[in-house]
């Protein structure tokens, strides 16, 4: 059966995320594949696919397609990696990830869009993402060290001690700052944390 939306999405790419500059075919071909709808309804007044944020309840958003193809082109995945996300949100993020590292660790705060965003994925039969309802400052210990850390909120600050679950030569992403927000990447690189300071942004904060 032919996917009604699949045009949306070659839309939606070729617009707002390739002619941005994005370019890893990793991460085109999952923003081409993951069905954004099945994560925000149309019913919001917006389509899934327009060119920014939406609600997601609870006070949360779903970012913008070009922000979450951005951030995940910045963690330099080549399908091997183990990734931890900490923010759930409702899932669209934690999908593209899952399409191209080999296994996702997701953690959200909110019981409610936790257990949602499980059974959508679930649903789409994703197997290769774990899920934990908690606070993501504490990270996942339990299966760290990972190769990728990506944030879905802003902190004022990086929590530091997310530094320690980050392999040697890990990449780290995220929104910082208080009113005024900037994507940072964070690289371990001999134990020691390098850090670039990128795009402005606007997230929800992290709690």
């Amino acid at each position: 059966m032919t996917d009604p939306y699949e045009t949306l999405r070659e839309w939606m790419v070729e617009t707002q995320i390739h002619s941005r500059g994005i370019r890893d075919p990793r991460v085109l071909a999952a923003m081409r594949k993951v069905p954004r709808h099945e994560f925000v309804s149309f019913s919001q007044g917006s389509s899934p696919y327009s060119d920014g944020p939406l609600p997601i309840g609870k006070g949360q958003t779903i970012s913008q397609p070009y922000i979450v193809a951005y951030m995940t082109e910045l963690l330099e995945l080549r399908g091997v990696e183990t990734v931890l996300e900490l923010g759930t949100g409702c899932g669209y993020q934690t999908a593209v990830l899952a399409e191209i590292a080999a296994q996702v660790y997701t953690v959200e705060v909110i019981e409610v869009l936790a257990l949602d965003a499980e059974a959508i994925l679930k649903r789409m039969r994703y197997d290769n993402i774990s899920y934990k309802i908690g606070n993501g400052r504490n990270g996942w210990e339990e299966y760290s060290p990972y190769d990728r850390i990506m944030l879905t909120a802003a902190p004022a600050q990086f929590p530091k001690n997310l530094f320690d679950q980050l392999l040697e030569g890990g990449i780290a992403v995220a929104p910082v700052g208080d009113y005024f927000q900037r994507i940072v990447r964070y690289r371990k690189e001999k134990g020691k944390i390098k850090e670039e300071t990128l795009i402005g942004v606007s997230f929800v904060p992290f709690v």
